[in-house]
């Protein structure tokens, strides 16, 4: 028999090493064409993290920008390209707990780290979700009533019933992830166009990634990482991603129309609102201290009627967030207490009501300096954040859990660089509250 007859039976028939090789990998190539996606499959990967970008976006994200922009002009651009680099690393690790945990996160830490800390990690996003409860019904109330007038409480209150209503529905987690969607991608638009329309200073922008603290701004650089490192979002990424039954075969398909995107998203919304507000309101040199001055913004884009685009972005912004903000902080304590991981437990809807009706309260009772409420409730998330940031770094490390899909060195470098940093400015917070 000739080496070419030779080889020609090695390879096919059935048997031999050379065969199975030949075999398995003939199987491979063409599982992996029937597994590749159209354009169009992709998309449909498109939920999770974008449902985080716009709880990230949210009223307090813009109003923090609008202050920094107009106090600081370019100087704090840095914070947002730093918070937003961060939040993609710590957003992945929670993508792949949620693929990898059998039920949830939370009961996943439970299984792991003992069930105290699966509840202390539920009471806590719950009580991060009850300061940013409080800048998501300041912004409703404002936004809408700039658009029709009438008292900031009222308008409070009837966004406050129809997320309410909203919660109700059956699938909420679809319906939601549906609308923020949306309104993330017509706020993009319009942040965009303003940015360019503005005429800013690009070079003094692009000196603002040098990082730099001014005097007098770690409150204001606090309430920045808060909102845009906002570790309770990305938490709940991983609740996002078992909702939708994602799988270790769509992960790297999530990673670049999802996760990516999602996150780098609000990113350069929040970048773009600072450089607008710098070179649109920045001159004065003073944070700007109203909804009206705020609204000052949009002038460049739409002239007379530049408020009204401010209001429907503010109220756009709040309304998203007070959403994805209540479903996930009912979610995630009704979890952490051991009553399932559903948007749609029973429990879980109480407890989204509680974070609504908190907002509402604290709204009531502290009317006078709306602006600087919506800062203050920004910063105090920083508190609570190493805890989580912590937890997803431990989780996203334990082998037993993820297998193949645990941390990576650089990840962990990324991580421990993001906890680090939220420690450090928890620990200036309270030194600056201390203080003042």
């Amino acid at each position: 028999m000739s080496e070419r007859t030779t080889a020609r039976h090695t390879s096919t028939t059935p048997g031999t090493g050379y065969g199975r090789v030949s075999t398995d990998t003939m199987r491979s190539i063409v599982e992996s064409r029937r597994k590749r996606r159209t354009f169009w499959q992709q998309l449909g990967l498109i939920g999770p993290a974008f449902v985080a970008g716009a709880w990230q976006f949210g009223p307090g994200n813009l109003t923090t920008a609008v202050q920094a922009g107009s106090g600081y002009q370019y100087a704090l651009i840095w914070v947002i390209v730093i918070s937003t680099i961060l939040m993609i690393f710590l957003t992945d690790m929670s993508v792949r707990l949620g693929i990898k945990s059998p039920v949830s996160l939370i009961a996943s830490i439970k299984d792991h780290l003992g069930g105290w800390v699966g509840v202390a990690a539920g009471i806590g996003i719950f009580l991060i979700t009850l300061c940013f409860s409080v800048g998501n019904a300041v912004g409703s109330g404002l936004g809408l009533s700039m658009l029709f007038g009438g008292n900031p409480i009222m308008w409070t209150v009837i966004c406050t019933v129809a997320v309410a209503a909203l919660l109700l529905l059956r699938n909420v987690y679809r319906v939601i992830e549906k609308v923020l969607v949306g309104i993330v991608a017509l706020m993009a638009i319009a942040f965009v166009a303003s940015a360019f329309i503005a005429n800013p200073d690009w070079a003094a922008a692009a000196s603002g990634l040098v990082p730099t603290v001014p005097d007098g701004s770690w409150l204001l650089i606090v309430a920045l990482v808060g909102t845009n490192f906002s570790i309770n979002a990305a938490f709940y990424t991983s609740y996002g991603t078992k909702e939708r039954g994602r799988t270790e075969d769509d992960y790297r398909d999530v990673t670049v129309v999802d996760t990516i995107p999602g996150i780098i998203a609000p990113g350069i919304m929040t970048a773009l609102v600072i450089v607008v507000a710098a070179a649109v309101l920045g001159k004065t040199g003073e944070a700007a201290p109203t909804i009206v001055a705020l609204a000052g913004i949009f002038e460049p884009l739409a002239g007379p009627i530049g408020s009204t685009v401010f209001a429907l972005g503010f109220f756009g912004a709040a309304f998203s967030s007070m959403i994805a903000n209540a479903t996930a902080g009912g979610t995630m304590l009704a979890d952490g207490l051991g009553r399932g991981a559903s948007s749609s437990s029973i429990t879980a809807k109480i407890v989204s009501g509680s974070i609504l009706a908190f907002g509402i309260l604290v709204t009531l009772v502290f009317q006078a300096s709306p602006i600087q409420l919506i800062v203050i409730a920004q910063a105090l998330t920083i508190f609570i954040a190493p805890v989580l940031a912590a937890l997803i770094l431990v989780m996203a490390n334990r082998t037993s859990l993820m297998g193949a899909m645990r941390n990576k060195w650089w990840q962990n470098v990324a991580g421990i660089i993001g906890l680090v940093a939220v420690l450090a400015l928890s620990i200036r917070l309270l030194f600056t509250l201390i203080g003042g």
